[in-house]
């Protein structure tokens, strides 16, 4: 299986990038700077440079940008679109590393976590962004795309233990009552959806056991 991991510098992205080299699947890196992952293949472009030509031949495509200042977050949407676009009516699947603050939080799907009083003010603009981002997402009926959103408390220095709950469109807890997951476990459960393909034009969401 062949692999291309976008913006394979950032945190996820290298380990996503660990986990699919561990599992010994073809991984490139694309990466605007000099390579810092595990990859051995390298695209070095800017996502939105980035063209048809250069994913033809991927199975999957795993997207693991992020924008966190007031002035970029609006790339969220922007650079979905552009990969959506290129890979328009092929096979080649597309998963996203997505955020929590879009989970919901009742049956009904009416409420999400970042409507919560106690969710963080600083990262509302973030959440919302995202959320956009995945409404927009929801709409490509012409891309085999999967959404997937990690525990509220999401660890970047949090271990690998190689297990995790899978759950939906609805913020999951484990048996200890908690949402939580490290970057090493949402890498498995990135890769392990890679390998499977078992949510075509679905979102869902990965907490640990």
């Amino acid at each position: 299986m062949k692999i291309a991991v976008i913006c394979a510098n950032g945190k996820e992205g290298k380990l996503i990038v660990k986990e699919a080299m561990a599992r010994g699947l073809d991984v490139t890196a694309v990466v605007r700077s000099e390579n810092q992952s595990e990859a051995a293949k390298v695209i070095q472009k800017d996502l939105f440079d980035l063209t048809a030509a250069d994913l033809e031949g991927f199975d999957v495509v795993i997207d693991a940008f992020g924008a966190w200042t007031p002035e970029t977050l609006p790339q969220h949407s922007a650079s979905l679109k552009h990969l959506c676009d290129l890979v328009s009516g092929k096979e080649t699947r597309l998963l996203v590393v997505g955020g929590a603050g879009s989970l919901y939080v009742d049956p009904d799907h009416t409420i999400q976590v970042m409507d919560g009083a106690d969710f963080p003010e600083i990262f509302k603009p973030l959440a919302s962004n995202m959320a956009k981002a995945l409404d927009e997402l929801r709409g490509r009926m012409d891309v085999k795309w999967t959404y997937i959103s990690p525990a509220g408390d999401f660890q970047a220095d949090g271990i690998r233990t190689g297990r995790y709950i899978l759950g939906g469109e609805e913020l999951t807890l484990n048996a200890r009552g908690e949402s939580v997951i490290s970057y090493a476990d949402y890498a498995v459960a990135m890769v392990d959806e890679a390998l499977k393909g078992s949510h075509i034009q679905q979102r869902i969401s990965v907490v640990a056991e």
